[in-house]
């Protein structure tokens, strides 16, 4: 019998999981197409591999086991899964086409409201996916300032000009990589002694999990006008979820451009570049960004309907409550347990259970916890990107579990059989850092 959302006794038949995970092997390139979705980062053995149907916080795996969800497609279920209102929109629109051989009204409308919410968005450009919107805004900033180096904080996409700064940089020529560059979060003097007269663009996300120290934000935005250099906030993450307007509403900064995806659409593949009109002018003429699927409309459909969603059912109030309450569940745990490797970092819409390296390995805690919440029927990667579908009942689970889980996570490290005590292979080490962002060399 397939595992349910409870306390089961035995960990989760993965049977037709490893089926289609064998079937995968030769054919997909590392077996999946997104890294945070693939089998490297859960635990093999224990973890599902294939999830085929969702519904509100919950999912359910190829062999029928059922998980409270927390990661949440990677972060683009805001609402929850067939979530009616988007769906209902999504469904509508098919029934009248999905791609057309010009443009469609849904364009227009779909900015007048993201321009209605956020700041900066004078002007608005779509696209498909995150990578797109952050690479066109590289273009865009260097057309507009006439240089050429870009400093970067966090993660950014596949693209070129970003992954040159990682290991994974094969294909890249050494030109590319000479123009891209890094800085930590929260330290200005990274940043200013890694700029010179040749920087066109600083681009960050304005918030991981760390929140900014000393009007770090400010301070980044005061000295990029200052320099001539363009500001970007990269809002996938903070988008529609931290506030409708993203980070620059909730910390009253007006980036230059900023660039969204994920949230916005509930699922349904969706980027947004928003910016200053007098820079996003140089679209219309001097900069080339252009795509077929850009005014797709099943796409701009789910947009529509779910920012009208959160607008009226106040989604963002009830992300923060119901995020707040599991933080507040799991720092009394931690506190009562006296357990000093551990820490809920982040804010309500998106924390992390954070490992530290004296308890061991870290990697190895987490894919302890991770077996066992799996195994509880939560599917879980450190992460809580909270969703409107995510109940009361869901965060007093939830907490539950965290009271069962973490004492036994302290025994075997306290007992010395962390590593024994984990049933499969282990999460594997991903190059998405959550900190310490600078990984290049500064220059003057």
């Amino acid at each position: 019998m397939a595992n349910i959302v409870n306390f089961n006794s035995e960990y989760p038949i993965i049977e037709k999981s490893d089926e289609l995970y064998s079937r995968s092997i030769g054919l997909i390139p590392a077996n999946t197409q997104t890294m945070a979705k693939g089998p490297s980062q859960y635990v093999n053995g224990i973890a599902p591999k294939y999830l085929k149907r969702g519904k509100g916080s919950h999912v359910w795996d190829v062999d029928d086991n059922e998980y409270l969800d927390y990661n949440m497609a990677i972060g683009p279920i805001s609402l929850g899964y067939c979530y009616p209102k988007t769906d209902y929109a999504i469904i509508n629109q098919l029934f009248n086409g999905i791609t057309f051989s010009m443009m469609h009204p849904l364009e227009v409308e779909v900015a007048e409201l993201i321009r209605e919410i956020i700041p900066n968005a004078e002007s608005v450009r779509f696209s498909k996916s995150g990578a797109d919107v952050t690479s066109a805004a590289i273009r865009v900033a260097r057309a507009y300032t006439g240089k050429n180096k870009i400093l970067c904080c966090g993660y950014h996409g596949w693209h070129d000009w970003y992954v040159s700064t990682i290991a994974r940089n094969s294909g890249i020529p050494q030109v590319v990589k000479d123009l891209t560059f890094t800085f930590n979060y929260n330290d200005i003097d990274s940043v200013i002694n890694s700029i010179d007269d040749d920087t066109a663009a600083i681009i960050l996300e304005p918030v991981v999990f760390d929140e900014p120290k000393n009007n770090f934000l400010h301070n980044l935005a005061e000295l990029c006008k200052e320099k001539n250099i363009l500001l970007i906030f990269d809002e996938m993450w903070t988008g529609f979820r931290m506030a409708m307007g993203g980070a620059q509403e909730f910390f009253g900064i007006n980036p230059d451009l900023a660039t969204y995806s994920k949230a916005i659409a509930n699922g349904m593949p969706l980027a947004v570049l928003t910016g200053k009109k007098e820079i996003m002018d140089l679209f219309n003429e001097e900069v080339f960004f252009f795509n077929t699927f850009g005014g797709e409309a099943l796409s701009l459909a789910a947009a529509k309907a779910s920012i009208e969603e959160m607008k009226e059912k106040q989604v963002i109030n009830h992300i923060q409550i119901q995020g707040q309450k599991l933080i507040n569940g799991i720092n009394q745990i931690i506190k009562e347990l006296e357990i000093d490797f551990l820490e809920i970092k982040g804010y309500p819409f998106r924390s992390i259970l954070n490992f530290k390296d004296t308890g061991g390995d870290p990697l190895l805690q987490k894919s302890f916890v991770q077996q066992e919440m799996f195994k509880r029927g939560i599917l879980w990667s450190g992460f809580h990107n909270i969703s409107y579908s995510h109940s009361d009942a869901d965060i007093n689970y939830t907490i539950k579990v965290y009271e069962e889980v973490l004492p036994m996570l302290k025994t075997v490290i306290w007992e010395n059989e962390l590593s024994s005590a984990i049933k499969g292979i282990p999460v594997q080490p991903v190059f998405r850092k959550t900190s310490d962002f600078n990984t290049k060399p500064v220059t003057k």
